[in-house]
């Protein structure tokens, strides 16, 4: 869908089309110049949509007769003032919304979507047959998420029956492989974001690092200024061939957020969301909460997961509940000795120490994505098998 982005701060108009080309269906056109510039992009080709960044260069009059000249588009608004009044000249301007200014990408990213979506024709969603896609974020560094991701990308492969990929997008300072295989990976992300242009599945099959049957690792790159060398659209590319060889895609994204780690969450089926029980973690998951609520993530869509869990603590499982806004927590206990046993000998937990509380409780949050086991077939009895005939 053509968008055009228009204000006369360049900056603002940047930053806007970074976080919206984490959007496939937005052709995304950016203006940052005055009122005669913006009415010859919009006289030239008329957008679908367009966001203007109003000022006393750029007016809502200017807006009104944009508005009326070209009846197909859709016009959004970021402005200084969102009185009611204003708010009322904006809709009968033919605004159809406005954000308060400055506007923050994400939110921009919000309101375009909304707007598409009254848009386009309401249609049956796709028979989903892709695997399932979860991502793992830490709400602060030391949450301990890169162990859960990798673990539970094992769990999800139960032993080789399922095949799960573990991907690290923390691509800076990724080690996801360490927690899985002692084996130094061949390739990496940002090596398959460099050719990009001849990725097929079989080129990613080959990018893959094997840990056992079943269980693969797509690693970060060692040299943390390859970084650079990955973008939204390589994560998409990436994610979609992905998603048709394997059952599940775990996604290590780290702390950092970024365009491409915002791409990550936005294709993610379920986001896990890992933290402890203090109040320096608790502050950034109201944080995060909030940013997921802005981008309209629906409530189900994330997992809080409360890692080294104890009880007794001074903040209690209670406290994050309200804090949070949610009766749904996942709690990891606090078993340091064997956690630290496994990651410094490459293995999952599950391997190190099968029957122990912290194994036990990965499996149970892995089955959450896992089809419930069959139940065994009844025996049949002897006499549904042969039956005797009585003797004449």
């Amino acid at each position: 869908m053509k968008t055009l982005l228009i204000s006369t701060e360049p900056r603002a108009v940047r930053a806007w089309a970074d976080v919206l080309r984490l959007e496939p269906a937005l052709e995304v056109d950016v203006l940052a110049g005055t009122q005669d510039a913006a009415e010859a992009a919009l006289d030239a080709q008329a957008p679908e949509l367009a966001m203007v960044e109003l000022s006393q260069a750029l007016p809502l009059a200017a807006v009104e007769a944009w508005a009326a000249r070209h009846p197909h588009t859709d016009f959004l608004a970021a402005s200084p003032e969102t009185g009611p009044e204003v708010l009322l000249r904006a809709m009968q301007a033919g605004v159809r919304e406005v954000l308060p200014a400055p506007a923050p990408p994400e939110a921009v990213l919000v309101a375009l979507r909304r707007q598409m979506r009254r848009r386009e024709p309401a249609r049956e969603a796709p028979r989903r047959t892709a695997g399932q896609m979860i991502a793992v974020v830490s709400c602060k560094g030391g949450a301990g998420a890169t162990f859960v991701a990798a673990n539970l990308a094992h769990a999800l492969s139960a032993d080789g029956a399922r095949r799960a990929l573990l991907i690290d997008l923390n691509l800076q300072f990724g080690d996801a492989a360490l927690f899985l295989t002692s084996r130094a990976p061949a390739h990496h992300v940002a090596g398959l974001a460099r050719d990009i242009g001849r990725l097929d599945a079989e080129l990613l099959r080959a990018s893959l690092t094997e840990v056992r049957q079943g269980l693969t690792v797509l690693a970060a790159p060692d040299d943390p200024a390859l970084a650079a060398d990955v973008a939204p659209a390589h994560v998409r590319r990436i994610v979609q061939l992905a998603r048709a060889q394997h059952d599940h895609v775990v996604v290590d994204l780290g702390r950092v957020l970024t365009p491409v780690t915002l791409q990550a969450l936005d294709l993610a089926d379920q986001v896990v969301a890992v933290l402890q029980l203090t109040l320096p973690f608790e502050r950034d998951a109201q944080r995060l909460r909030r940013m997921f609520d802005s981008l309209e993530y629906p409530p189900d869509k994330v997992r809080w997961v409360v890692n080294r869990y104890q009880k007794d603590t001074e903040i209690t499982l209670d406290d994050l509940r309200r804090a949070l806004g949610t009766d749904h927590l996942v709690t990891l206990p606090n078993q340091y000795a064997v956690v630290a046993s496994a990651v410094n000998q490459g293995l999952p937990v599950a391997d190190v120490a099968p029957r122990s509380a912290i194994a036990r409780a990965l499996a149970g949050l892995a089955a959450q994505w896992l089809p419930p086991p069959q139940a065994p077939a009844p025996r049949a009895r002897w006499g549904q098998w042969f039956r005797v005939e009585p003797a004449l």
